[in-house]
């Protein structure tokens, strides 16, 4: 490739050497050669010397303490060695995976999927639908905690009739529920009896998917190589290895040094590599927005809540957005923005400091001496904690921050090393997804759901985003959602703040990147094609 060579520790103690800002050399052509001997004796037979390099992609990610899709939630790199029964396409429609069709019957329910034959995990075992059924009940069983229970709670009954037959049927209609099965399926075999939270196979994950796990150094790499039977084809690339990386800063200055290949950078750093020849920037549309997180188990909202609307229109979105973003992305006012089932004409809270402070006092609050509000002889005020790392978070709490001290609210911001998700007062959460709006929304709104971190709570919501579901027809659905975000206005969650683009900056070496597909959460969807990715010279 076109910079220098570097090496990288892999788990096993080896260095290899490898092509910078692309990680790896292309997979070059056997040579034929012949020795100096061999050119003098016409009567030896020829040699063939293996001269065929390995092509790799190195990554630079964030740390994984665990690779548990069943459990866990937004993991980059779940797609690379899982498969669900459905997959998502590059626009991000559902269509089939390990399953190759399926039969829907109205009148009672029930999906019947039909899997693929001659499917095998990494470890050479059959894949069947009993790894199906075991991975489902493994979600749906509220002793495992899985963040994703709710996308399944309405299953009834889950029938195995063959090895590659099977069928769920649901308590009432779900017509999100084909979404919902690109959910990663686990080996039965190798995870039955074992603890779904704790177990070491997901430190030593087996999967179906285009790339297998060869090593593993905590905190350093996790390195994949091809998975040669994959049923879409062997893919292009032979390795790939996710280099850990935390900070946005450092990817930044591997990315410039080739140590490695590909990174979701910050805007700020981004932009450095915006006319650098040898690299490829994609600034790639996503449904990821960032907002206050309010923590309604935190007593200061129980005496507070009247407050929120106020947070909501003191934060200068766009302001934030040209700051901290240099203008990639777009101001946000609820979780569907990237749907179709948007809903445009519901409560935007645009930045208006006066009305700010009208609702501040209309609720009791008088200015103190030193510039902040004050109700029943307590300034009123909060903290936004920030996970470490992120640097476009913590910018964006920051601004935000400092915009409601304009308006007299005392807000700060904290990074503390460990979130404390019960303990703190708010957060600046991000989610999203570009898939179905029931995705998102009913397992983060609804009432003690398995992503409602912020313990919101609100009859009505739960009533119009369980209808939404429902139905297939678009303009009932519509009607629900619609419903559902006026709602939302009323009774605000979060202080919406801005949806992000997701800024990749890769070795434009490497060839096969969906450039048009919306992303989700954390720009995770990057990766929904790499089999056919390659690296080319």
């Amino acid at each position: 490739m076109k910079k220098k060579m570097v090496a990288v520790l892999l788990a096993v103690g080896l260095v290899i050497s490898l092509a910078a800002c692309g990680g790896a050399s292309e997979t070059g052509n056997t040579a034929e050669t012949k020795t100096e001997n061999e050119e003098t004796a016409g009567d030896e037979p020829e040699e063939e010397a293996e001269n065929t390099e390995e092509s790799t992609l190195v990554y630079g990610s964030g740390d994984y303490t665990r690779i548990n899709p069943a459990m866990d939630e937004h993991c980059e790199i779940n797609v690379l060695l899982f498969n669900g029964l459905t997959a998502h396409d590059a626009d991000d429609q559902v269509v089939p995976g390990l399953a190759e069709s399926w039969d829907y019957d109205e009148d009672t329910y029930t999906y019947t999927f039909h899997i693929r034959d001659g499917i095998k995990w990494h470890d050479g075992e059959p894949f069947t639908a009993d790894d199906v059924k075991f991975t489902i009940e493994a979600i749906m069983d509220p002793d495992n905690g899985s963040e994703n229970a709710p996308n399944y709670e309405d299953v009834q009954e889950i029938t195995v009739t063959d090895d590659r037959t099977i069928a769920f049927k649901l308590a009432e209609p779900n017509v999100a529920f084909l979404e919902y099965m690109t959910m990663a399926i686990l080996p039965k075999h190798l995870l039955d009896g074992e603890d779904m939270q704790e177990s070491d196979f997901f430190r030593h994950p087996i999967g179906t998917g285009p790339y297998k796990l060869e090593s593993w150094d905590a905190g350093q790499s996790i390195v994949m190589v091809k998975n040669e039977d994959y049923y879409l084809g062997s893919p292009k690339i032979d390795k790939v290895i996710f280099k850990i990386v935390e900070d946005d800063n450092t990817q930044a200055v591997q990315l410039q040094s080739g140590e490695i290949d590909m990174a979701l950078l910050d805007p700020k750093n981004a932009q450095s590599f915006k006319d650098a020849e040898d690299y490829t920037c994609y600034d790639m549309t996503t449904s990821d927005y960032r907002g206050i997180m309010f923590n309604f188990g935190n007593d200061y909202w129980t005496e507070n809540k009247d407050i929120i609307p106020a947070v909501c229109y003191g934060i200068d979105r766009q302001a934030i957005i040209d700051a901290v973003l240099l203008g990639q992305g777009m101001p946000a006012y609820g979780p569907l923005q990237r749907n179709i089932y948007n809903d445009e004409n519901v409560e935007h809270y645009d930045y208006n400091p006066e009305k700010a402070k009208e609702i501040l006092e209309n609720a009791g609050c008088t200015m103190g001496d030193d510039g902040f509000y004050e109700r029943n002889g307590e300034e009123i005020g909060f903290v936004i904690s920030v996970m470490s790392g992120e640097q476009d978070r913590i910018d964006i709490a920051q601004a935000a921050a400092q915009q409601l001290q304009e308006i007299g609210i005392n807000c700060t911001v904290d990074i503390p090393a460990q979130m404390d998700w019960g303990g703190q007062m708010a957060c600046l959460i991000g989610w999203g997804s570009p898939f179905d709006a029931d995705d998102h929304t009913y397992k983060v709104f609804g009432t003690d759901k398995g992503a409602n971190y912020s313990g919101y709570s609100n009859e009505k919501v739960d009533e119009y985003l369980t209808l939404a579901r429902q139905y297939e027809d678009q303009e009932t659905r519509a009607k629900y959602y619609d419903l559902f975000q006026e709602e939302l206005a009323k009774d605000p969650a979060y202080a919406f703040i801005c949806y992000i683009d997701a800024n990749y900056v890769a070795d434009s070496d490497i060839k096969g990147i969906s450039e048009q597909t919306v992303l989700g959460h954390h720009g995770v969807g990057i990766f929904w094609n790499i089999q056919d990715w390659e690296i080319t010279e």
